[in-house]
């Protein structure tokens, strides 16, 4: 039964069961929490399946030049592998709580390591821009360019709800408050709007449109234990604060150049310090992150009033105009982890900022500023990615790459320890789990990824990541050099409608599952001739593009 009205629609959704196969997923929280010992079959947590520590080489396999390398690697594996282990032994002789022990083994590399595809989430029929899990950990919700939200039960790899969001085009953004039972889900689009579903007894969803952009809206940021608030921010450079027990949006300030006091910065993405809800990062067209005091805006001000407290900025992208911000994601030490399109992903440290106008700060002041930490080998041009810590203590940075794998660096340092086949083409979402080592995915493909720790040996590096990484910086060389064109809207539009109708007879072509490479086979690898360079160089990389 269907009733339409004009704001508010109401769907009736019948839950959608699936019955999987072989032991019960959710066993899996069940043992990884237990105080006993935990089973060794099928349990992504149980540490009783990793091996012991190695106490001596396993063999002689190498080739010259590359002893010491393999020795190194052999001897940082064991240490992770110990490490793993004495944190056990610490937590049975009572030096450390249970709940510290978790925390810190769930942080350790050995699990990082073991990281593996635990089920594929099948449901949409479109790009997955968006999942979240709900707050208690048990729930992810999806949204695509199929314009419905999913509401899955991930550990039974099954869906729970569905439920057409009301969005007229791609849902970019959906999740589920916090201290509403799961029952209130918001979502924004690109059609600009802004809307919360509300789910009610009987299997009903009421939906309606409680706010609006003038352009397309990336991202959401609730404040930290608010079941009411949030901000969203559009390409419009407009940023809105939304309280759920008021009628209407508050339009907070619109965002605009530094060197141009007239044009607005399309604004991608915004973060809340998960610390202090006053203070809210944004992201967009240009190179710089704009720290604002939420106390300090003046409501109706004029454009030059509201200006950041703080900026941020790698030194060599300032003022180049080169660049734009497509992630931003705070740590728990309220550090900075931004991500750029066709550049590379920084941790900003609060201490390094720029002022709140980075373009009239002093060389000497520059000069004496530390620098972030980078972390390289991936590539963001083609959509709109996200960017990620991991981890109960945000031991790690994570990212997608247009070479459809997930990239794993070790924070401290910017080391490169993981790259994880998670999609045929582009890797756009990363989601960690809020209290497990954990992870969800989605890009372009129609399905959702969850991984585990649960593989039975540790797994490097694959065998072709040079080649990727190479790949990566060399199409990043390629389209730095070519000169920027202008396109009329029009034409823009005209090329996105032909790359959607090729993205739907690739979808109908879509090869089975057993044609693709395995996660124990070497990841996957796009490569990209000139002649299709040229084609990817007029299109919005801002898109969900299949090339």
């Amino acid at each position: 039964m269907t009733k339409v009205k004009k704001e508010n629609t109401e769907y009736k959704v019948k839950k959608k069961k699936h019955v999987m196969r072989g032991r019960n997923p959710r066993n899996i929280l069940r043992e990884g929490t237990s105080s006993s010992p935990a089973k060794p079959h099928g349990n992504p947590l149980s540490l009783s399946r990793f091996p012991p520590p190695a106490l001596s080489a396993a063999g002689n396999c190498t080739t010259a030049g590359s002893t010491m390398d393999i020795a190194s690697e052999a001897a940082a594996r064991r240490a992770a592998r110990a490490s793993c282990f004495f944190e056990v032994g610490r937590r049975e002789i009572g030096s450390y709580t249970p709940r510290a022990s978790s925390r810190r083994i769930s942080g350790s590399e050995s699990l990082m390591m073991r990281m593996h595809q635990y089920g594929k989430l099948r449901g949409h029929d479109g790009c997955v821009n968006t999942v979240s899990f709900n707050p208690a950990g048990n729930l992810l919700v999806s949204g695509s360019d199929d314009m419905d939200i999913i509401l899955w039960d991930w550990l039974a790899k099954s869906k729970r709800l569905v439920y057409p969001s009301g969005h007229q085009e791609n849902v970019f953004h959906a999740r589920v408050m916090p201290f509403t039972d799961d029952n209130t889900i918001v979502t924004v689009a690109a059609d600009g709007q802004v809307r919360v579903g509300q789910l009610k007894e009987g299997d009903e969803v009421t939906t309606k449109q409680i706010g609006a952009h003038d352009d397309r809206v990336h991202r959401l940021a609730i404040e930290p234990g608010s079941p009411c608030i949030f901000y969203t921010c559009g390409e419009d450079g407009l940023v809105q604060h939304f309280d759920l027990r008021n009628d209407s949006p508050t339009k907070l300030f619109t965002c605009y150049s530094f060197s141009n006091s007239r044009r607005r910065v399309r604004l991608n993405t915004i973060a809340t310090d998960p610390w202090n809800p006053n203070y809210l990062s944004i992201g967009g067209s240009d190179e710089y992150v704009r720290l604002y005091d939420m106390r300090r805006i003046q409501l109706g001000a004029s454009s030059n009033m509201n200006q950041p407290l703080d900026t941020f900025c790698p030194k060599h992208l300032i003022m180049t105009g080169k660049v734009h911000i497509t992630g931003i994601a705070y740590s728990y030490a309220r550090e900075i982890l931004v991500s750029y399109n066709d550049e590379h992903v920084y941790l900003f440290q609060n201490n390094i900022g720029l002022g709140p106008n980075p373009e009239s700060a002093q060389a000497e002041f520059l000069d004496r500023l530390d620098q972030p930490q980078v972390y390289k080998g991936h590539r963001n041009f083609r959509t709109v990615k996200g960017v990620s810590f991991f981890g109960p203590n945000d031991e790690y940075v994570l990212s997608g790459s247009d070479c459809g794998n997930v990239f794993v660096w070790r924070k401290k340092g910017g080391e490169l320890l993981r790259m994880m086949h998670g999609d045929k083409s582009v890797v756009n979402c990363i989601e960690p789990h809020p209290h497990f080592p954990f992870l969800a995915t989605s890009g372009i493909d129609k399905t959702v990824k969850i991984w585990t720790p649960a593989a039975n040996k540790v797994t490097s590096l694959p065998k072709n990541a040079k080649q990727i990484i190479a790949s990566n910086e060399r199409g990043r060389q390629i389209d730095a050099s070519r000169p920027e064109l202008t396109l009329s809207s029009d034409l823009i539009m005209h090329v996105l409608r032909l790359q959607r109708r090729r993205s739907d007879l690739y979808r109908e072509h879509e090869p089975a599952d057993a044609d693709l490479p395995s996660d124990d086979d070497e990841s996957f690898f796009i490569g990209f001739d000139d002649a299709n360079r040229n084609q990817r160089s007029n299109s919005d990389p801002r898109e969900c593009i299949v090339t």
